[in-house]
């Protein structure tokens, strides 16, 4: 998870659901693998980088599919566990995502999953993934994106806020394509999905109880035991 002006909100959210997201983590690493072998198609020969690495779910996909990983997070708690199921490959650095301690052009391959929006201000930290990226290299993001209808993305983010105090801001489509012109990325692809998602399972996922929880259920955009979220993948190259 990044760093910002939410940062103890990260970190206390984070820490104190270190083992659910952990858990989490491990039962997304398969999937989450196959969808970077036929989206991103890595040669297998690239150093890369997990931005935002959380329990480790991209980075630990990623580790058979290139020759090494870094995956940056600042929950030291999350990065414990992490670590204990890295194979040698992959190494965990606790970090800043809007300050990241690694040389620039350092990688041809970085990547962050569903941790933008956890970000209050995501960008330095997408200028911080293109700065450490190598001339030629690629950049992935996968995030939750928000409804193009404002009022919509308005009533998802109340819902968001309630469910994970740590949440800032869902990114529409449009936010994200400006942001990766305004740092001169190419667009190679994007792929867009929407999950059905149990809400009770999210909401002991992100440690809401008591009150919170009750308000996030009301929030609920699809009611009181589900919710769609859509979330888009982009495969971009820095020139």
């Amino acid at each position: 998870m990044p760093e910002g002006t939410n940062v103890e909100q990260v970190r206390a959210r984070f820490g104190a659901t270190a083992d659910r997201v952990a858990e989490h983590a491990e039962q997304q690493v398969e999937m989450v693998r196959d969808q970077l072998r036929s989206f991103v198609a890595p040669r297998g020969d690239e150093r890369a980088l997990d931005v935002g690495a959380g329990a480790g779910t991209l980075a630990l996909a990623l580790a058979p599919l290139v020759r090494e990983v870094v995956g940056v997070d600042i929950v030291k708690e999350l990065l414990e566990r992490a670590r204990a199921n890295a194979p040698a490959n992959v190494t965990f650095v606790e970090g800043d995502a809007t300050n990241l301690p690694l040389e620039s052009g350092s990688f041809d391959l970085v990547c962050t999953r569903r941790t933008l929006h956890h970000i209050a201000h995501p960008e330095p930290a997408l200028a911080e993934m293109v700065r450490v990226t190598a001339p030629g290299g690629r950049v992935f993001v996968d995030d939750q994106i928000a409804p193009v209808d404002p009022l919509a993305a308005l009533d998802l983010d109340r819902f968001e806020q309630a469910r994970d105090p740590s949440h800032t801001r869902t990114l529409p489509d449009i936010d994200f394509r400006q942001l990766f012109e305004a740092n001169g990325l190419v667009l190679l692809q994007e792929r867009f999905q929407t999950h059905r998602r149990e809400l009770d399972y999210y909401l002991d996922l992100a440690g809401c109880e008591g009150d919170a929880r009750e308000r996030a259920r009301q929030l609920s955009p699809g009611g009181p035991d589900a919710y769609v979220a859509e979330s888009a993948s982009y495969l971009l190259r820095k020139p």
